[in-house]
């Protein structure tokens, strides 16, 4: 049995986390925190902590895990640079699972990707689409922008030189290695992400659509079970498939 404690179990993604563990024979929830409650006070009945908080208060989860030696499971996103720096300095000390998307659909989205964009070579044009329900905070989505930096690595590129965050006004014509980078945001949806490769007379689409977030939180209780077995290090959800 593998004790779970859920940090942002008030929140959308940790209401998931609570109702798909019923289903989860080998795990068991033996603590929910949210804002205002005190994570180091329990910390020691759980085998892992799973984080959907927010970006801002992860550093300090991560801390926390690491002093206590508690594997992590990392699914908050939009984080700052001095954010990350301050999580992958745990990973020498505990095993830290840092997604920015949980879901099976979307890791088998993120492969495909890299194999499309090998195969289809430097002539096509990149477009990531993204949307998301009218409450989502940041921009782009952790997924696009993983689906974005797949795309330059395959093409050997700095992300932050050639993304592309929506166009307006006379921009001129598109450059050969830029990569757009488009959200939207509206009504309830859960997550649809688009991969455009497009060249003159044809086209290649590969898109995702969730329309629950179990799906998310189902691969985050499996990242849960999985990462407490591993040597301290930095993994994301392809080691968790074994897709690499």
């Amino acid at each position: 049995m593998t004790k779970i404690i859920i940090t942002g179990s008030k929140g959308r993604m940790g209401q998931a986390l609570i109702s798909s563990a019923k289903s989860f024979r080998e795990i068991e929830v033996v603590a929910q925190i949210d804002k205002g409650d005190d994570l180091g006070g329990v910390i020691g009945k759980g085998d892992v902590v799973v984080d959907f908080s927010a970006h801002s208060v992860t550093p300090a989860v991560a801390e926390l895990c690491a002093r206590h030696h508690k594997p992590l499971v990392i699914g908050t996103t939009g984080h700052t640079d001095t954010d990350k720096f301050e999580i992958t300095k745990v990973v020498a000390s505990i095993p830290v699972v840092w997604a920015s998307n949980f879901s099976t659909g979307v890791n088998t989205l993120f492969w495909l990707t890299r194999k499309v964009a090998e195969i289809l070579g430097p002539n096509f044009d990149l477009e990531v689409v993204e949307m998301h329900h009218r409450l989502k905070r940041d921009a782009p989505s952790g997924t696009a922008k993983t689906l974005a930096e797949i795309l330059a690595d395959v093409r050997k590129l700095q992300l932050d030189k050639v993304a592309r965050y929506g166009r307006a006004g006379i921009v001129g014509e598109r450059t050969q290695s830029e990569i757009g980078i488009h959200s939207v945001r509206g009504g309830d949806v859960v997550g649809d992400h688009t991969v455009i490769f497009a060249n003159t007379g044809e086209r290649v689409e590969l898109t995702h659509k969730a329309s629950s977030r179990d799906t998310f939180a189902n691969g985050a209780l499996r990242a849960a079970v999985w990462v407490v077995k591993q040597k301290p290090g930095l993994y994301d959800m392809q080691d968790v498939l074994g897709l690499k």
